[in-house]
């Protein structure tokens, strides 16, 4: 193998912050993702990703976006949305009770990945969800 070629193939798609750009974000995975086992669960991540960036974060007020991000390799995919900031907090996994209506998100999307990764910039919060292949949720990859 030549030593600049790489297994892994990596997707970008920046989208407007307008709520129905989910819907948009969540086709374009399953697109991308057309046949792959993890198509489904990489749908709902994504979904839930961009709703937050939508809802919580300034990727949802007036010129405001956010950025998808997907990363293929053989081992996993990777799916990451940048939203752009302007909350005094990084997105977290919360435990809410079964009578809460909010704050549920992160922990379905911690539950269906294998590994999520939050990453805190001067312009926003990348949150990162892993899926390795051919491993059950919860399960280790090697």
């Amino acid at each position: 193998m030549h030593e600049y070629t790489s297994t892994a193939r990596v997707w970008g798609l920046t989208c407007p912050g307008f709520p129905e750009e989910v819907s948009r974000a969540r086709r374009w995975t399953r697109d991308i993702l057309r046949g792959s086992p993890l198509a489904d669960d990489a749908e709902l991540i994504v979904s839930e990703l961009s709703a937050n960036a939508i809802l919580h974060t300034a990727s949802g007020r007036q010129s405001g976006s956010f950025h998808l991000a997907l990363a293929i390799s053989p081992q996993m995919v990777a799916l990451s949305v940048t939203d752009a900031g302007g909350t005094g907090r990084a997105p977290k996994v919360e435990h809410q009770d079964q009578e809460a209506e909010h704050g549920r998100g992160l922990s379905m999307v911690s539950a269906i990945a294998h590994r999520v990764v939050v990453h805190d910039s001067d312009g926003g919060h990348t949150v990162t969800a892993e899926l390795f292949t051919g491993v059950r949720p919860g399960g280790h990859p090697c």
